[in-house]
């Protein structure tokens, strides 16, 4: 056997085991996950996750994180958001009691030096990412939603493994984080960006992996109930919803079915889907109307009509 074909078989192994152990850590991936996963770990690269919002983007990273034993750091990103509040800023309490303390015995130019130096600083997940001590993941979640300004403050970071604080220099990481970037895809991110991260688009998964993913999610659940509620969630995603029902929606409807003791799709967990998976008033509406009007059946169940 060549060195090539050892060399691919390693590689499926590994690429078995991410699977193996994502689904461990309650997280049940496809191929395409997978590859990138091992990509990003072995490139040492950071990955960009997009996708509609509830697809498991934010789960990902943090069953990426268990998987590996590691902490996690989250940065979740808002409109607003600068970097005193991502990457730093100095504890102005800390180096006012100093001035007071040490004012009479020293010129100001050694008291800047001294208040401006780590002692003072406060680390905010970018930095504490950075400084930590041992491989960390690091997720920044919904970057779609900060500004252009705030993207390209991460560009040193996320291309370099570095952060410049003008008081202290340049502040290189000691481990290199695993970082993840979540984005609903709310506006277009920056070329710059796009070019530092390997991507990943996650979309609704397909039914069977969506039933395997509920039965991972609720423990105890008949596989023909979770058949029924993946085919009837797909339906309900083909109406004009103002906010479709991402698999997470999904999970809590299929507990809560449990909960209630229902194992098919009456009107009791159509009304019940209204409390869990749909999150508008207008959307549990046309979901019933659609329901009690045929119209959610017609065509639309991988399982056939007999799944319900």
């Amino acid at each position: 056997m060549s060195q090539g074909q050892n060399d691919l078989i390693a590689i499926k192994t590994e690429l078995a085991e991410i699977k193996k152990d994502l689904s461990q850590n309650n997280y049940v991936c496809d191929d395409i996950t997978a590859t990138v996963l091992y990509m990003t770990e072995k490139m040492n690269k950071p990955l960009l996750i997009e996708g509609p919002a509830g697809v498991g983007k934010t789960e990902l990273a943090r069953s990426f994180c268990a998987m590996r034993g590691r902490e996690l750091i989250r940065l979740q990103c808002y409109e607003g958001l600068d970097e005193t509040k991502a990457i730093y800023e100095w504890n102005y309490k800390k180096q006012l009691l100093y001035i007071q303390a040490a004012g009479h015995n020293k010129h100001w130019e050694h008291l800047e030096t001294d208040i401006f130096s780590e002692p003072y600083l406060l680390a905010r997940p970018l930095l504490r990412a950075l400084i930590s001590p041992v491989p960390s993941v690091l997720l920044i979640d919904e970057i779609d939603k900060v500004d252009q300004e705030f993207e390209a403050m991460l560009l040193e970071l996320l291309g370099e493994w570095q952060i410049t604080i003008p008081e202290l220099g340049t502040i290189r990481a000691q481990q290199p984080p695993t970082v993840f970037l979540t984005s609903n895809r709310s506006r277009e991110l920056s070329e710059a960006l796009k070019r530092r991260c390997l991507y990943l688009y996650l979309d609704y998964p397909p039914p069977e992996r969506e039933k395997d993913i509920i039965i991972n999610k609720v423990p105890g659940i008949e596989e023909e109930l979770a058949q029924r509620v993946v085919a009837f969630v797909e339906a309900v995603r083909g109406l004009d919803l103002h906010k479709p029902p991402g698999i997470s929606e999904t999970v809590d409807w299929a507990a809560a079915l449990r909960l209630a003791g229902l194992d098919s799709i009456d009107t009791r967990a159509v009304n019940l889907a209204g409390n869990t998976l749909l999150k508008y008033q207008t959307d549990v509406e046309q979901m019933i109307e659609k329901y009690h009007a045929g119209q959610l059946m017609k065509g639309a169940s991988p399982y056939g009509k007999k799944g319900w």
